[in-house]
């Protein structure tokens, strides 16, 4: 009775402090990598995906507001930043085998980009979506904040494509390893690449789960994919919408 009364204690004070938002989010990704390890690191317990699953459980049973709730965890949000600029170090050290890459990898980029927003933007107008729909799937495969931007600036709902960006690294990092099995590409190079280029953070923070080199290629493929998809997108989804419009719903 006395641990649960201190534990009560506990979250009386945390549940008014920014630190609660902080500590439900370390908590819950190190619960869900726990998970992950003792699954020996199986692409079908991803971490992120069992830590979002558990805040949203959490969220719901105690009450709190996803506001009160990113009051804490912002400081996490913050270092996406950083991370993400940290990922030159590591592709700082393949330039030369970058260099020999060179045609093949700006040919999947842009294979690989226009695929997916093609793609994303067909199949929901053909499946009898919405307008604000296919336009916020649009630009999924692209990192978060240019994804957002992209479709709010095209008149989309930025939280739905924020939705659709997740689940799709998710996916990404979930079914990629086998995919590729199923497909034989053995190459860290390739794989890694296309990893980043559709599942973007998430599907690189897998590739560096596997190996640095891996963890590399996905982070290149992850940065070139966001820039190429603020240049296309803009102007291939109203082409698309324009030329689809008769099945769309408005």
């Amino acid at each position: 009775m006395h641990n649960i009364a201190q534990l009560g204690t506990i979250w009386v004070y945390l549940a008014g402090s920014p630190l609660l938002g902080l500590t439900l989010t370390l908590c819950a990704y190190t619960s869900a990598f726990w998970v992950y390890s003792r699954c020996k690191f199986s692409p079908l317990a991803n971490p992120v995906a069992i830590a979002i699953a558990l805040i949203v459980v959490i969220l719901k049973s105690t009450g709190m507001s996803y506001q009160d709730y990113f009051s804490g965890a912002q400081f996490v949000h913050f270092l996406l930043g950083p991370a993400t600029v940290a990922l030159a170090i590591p592709l700082a050290r393949q330039l030369p085998r970058l260099r020999r890459s060179f045609v093949p990898l700006v040919c999947g980029l842009f294979t690989g980009s226009v695929t997916a927003i093609i793609s994303a933007v067909a199949i929901i107008v053909l499946m009898g979506g919405s307008y604000q729909l296919a336009i916020s799937i649009g630009p999924k495969s692209a990192t978060t904040p240019i994804a957002m931007g992209v479709a709010e600036k095209l008149g989309g709902l930025p939280a739905l494509t924020a939705v659709l960006v997740i689940g799709t690294g998710i996916f990404g990092a979930v079914i990629g390893r086998f995919l590729f099995n199923w497909m034989r590409i053995d190459s860290h190079e390739v794989r890694g690449f296309a990893l980043g280029v559709t599942s973007h953070g998430i599907g690189t923070a897998r590739a560096f789960q596997v190996s640095a080199e891996m963890g590399a290629f996905a982070g290149l493929g992850m940065g070139m994919n966001g820039v190429l998809t603020a240049f296309l997108a803009p102007w291939l989804i109203p082409i698309l919408i324009n030329n689809l419009s008769p099945f769309i719903s408005k």
